[in-house]
């Protein structure tokens, strides 16, 4: 089955208008905090995807992949990217819309290479190659990976994992710190690692220098969905860990920065181009 990328990459006009809406609160529910994800899910990982409209061409892509078996029969944990990172990543021609120009149709465009259409345009290896960089085999859990400080490497550096394939992964949970804002004085307190805790993902394309991929991590929304087959962790397409106070005692956003493209890394992206 085809699908048909320019309807679906008109998808994201109507994406880009919810995040200026009241709507977008909803959207930030899911991919911020995930607090209104439930921890059980009553059927495989496959069809949690199927169920879930984030996830729709990550499940025909899942099925494009021929690994729709791995996700629904296996033990595996998965780290699922949203169906925003396949737009941004493919992105559209000469666009104005936030956050989907210079994706790969851009630089096809600009190297006179045929765009693409649709997304069985991409070869099934290809596909199959850069999504098992987001499975582990087994289940797992937040508290199963070990703690991961991007200051304090050496004492806390996290972990490295194999996926499925054989990639290397680099896995840990941020321990994010607590800030407290005194007004009578105008202060501010930090507390170390008494936040919230995040799992971050990351592949690592050249093991001899593992270090790497701290510039490239992406952060998990919503983590430990449990299926009936495993474990699933959906990746942010988002980061708002830049902040600052704006004078008024109050915490606000001063940036959204965009997170990985699909296969954790631009060498999917680059076999793509190179192979059009």
């Amino acid at each position: 089955m085809k699908t048909n990328l320019n309807k679906y990459l008109a998808l994201v006009i109507c994406s880009v208008l919810l995040a200026v809406s009241v709507s977008s609160c909803k959207k930030d529910n899911y991919y911020k905090d995930g607090g209104l994800a439930k921890a059980n899910f009553n059927g495989s990982i496959l069809q949690y995807l199927q169920s879930n409209p984030k996830f729709d061409t990550i499940a025909q892509i899942v099925k494009l992949a021929g690994m729709e078996d791995i996700l629904s029969k296996e033990d595996i944990t998965f780290f699922a990217p949203t169906d925003e990172v396949i737009r941004r990543t493919i992105g559209l021609v000469n666009s104005n819309i936030p956050y989907v120009s210079g994706g790969l149709n851009q630089s096809l465009f600009e190297l006179n290479k045929d765009t693409i259409k649709t997304l069985d345009e991409i070869p099934q290896a290809t596909w199959r190659k850069y999504l098992m960089r987001y499975v582990l085999k087994g289940k797992y859990l937040l508290k199963d990976f070990p703690q991961l400080d991007f200051d304090l490497r050496p004492q806390y550096p996290g972990g490295y994992y194999y996926g499925y394939n054989g990639d290397l992964d680099a896995i840990g949970v941020v321990y994010n710190s607590v800030i407290n804002k005194n007004t009578s004085n105008n202060t501010t307190t930090t507390i170390r690692y008494a936040g919230y805790r995040q799992l971050c993902i990351a592949s690592i394309v050249d093991p001899s220098n593992p270090s790497n991929f701290y510039n490239v991590s992406a952060p998990v929304a919503t983590s430990d969905i449990q299926a009936s087959n495993g474990v699933v962790h959906v990746l942010a397409v988002y980061d708002a860990a830049y902040t600052y106070y704006n004078g008024a005692d109050k915490l606000m956003r001063a940036s959204e920065i965009l997170m990985d493209d699909f296969g954790l890394y631009p060498d999917f992206f680059q076999e793509v181009i190179l192979n059009r």
